[in-house]
């Protein structure tokens, strides 16, 4: 009965064994393929940190940009400002001169000649003469003022 009892806790003794040697052989293939994750892992890694530096870098070029633009786009906005300024004054100058040009075409526009034997019609609908359009009427003015300065007196 010794033998038998002896034989038996040593068939479980090695059955046990020849299971943690299973287990064991399975936990160094999990091992190997955790290190090679471990190796792939530090690659993407590496990686990572490369695509972050060159970001980085790139954010502090488009900053840099960013500044450059905005000064000159700000000298930009002044010198537009000072254009529209100019622009202004110079419209304004412009009106005064077309004001003072239209003055000086009423004026120098002869009275209507009408003739004082002809009567004036009476049952013919009232019909207005055609006015002179705008830019007419300043090159009629301008065109009388050169006739008078021609004639020796002041145009104006």
């Amino acid at each position: 009965m010794s033998h038998v009892l002896g034989l038996a806790i040593e068939s479980l003794v090695a059955v046990l064994l020849m299971l943690t040697i299973g287990y064991c052989w399975l936990l160094n293939k999990r091992l190997q393929r955790l290190k090679a994750d471990e190796h792939s892992l530090k690659a993407t890694i590496a990686e990572l940190i490369t695509a972050t530096e060159i970001a980085e870098r790139a954010i502090g070029g488009l900053k840099h940009a960013v500044r450059d633009v905005n000064e000159n786009l700000g000298n930009q906005l002044d010198a537009a400002t000072q254009m529209s300024a100019l622009l202004r004054n110079q419209l304004a100058e412009g009106d005064n001169v077309v004001r003072r040009l239209s003055k000086i075409a009423q004026a120098a526009r002869p009275a209507d000649p009408a003739p004082a034997s002809a009567p004036a019609p009476v049952a013919a609908p009232a019909v207005a003469a055609p006015r002179l359009s705008a830019a007419r009427a300043v090159a009629a003015a301008a065109e009388a003022f050169t006739e008078r300065r021609r004639a020796g007196g002041l145009a104006a």
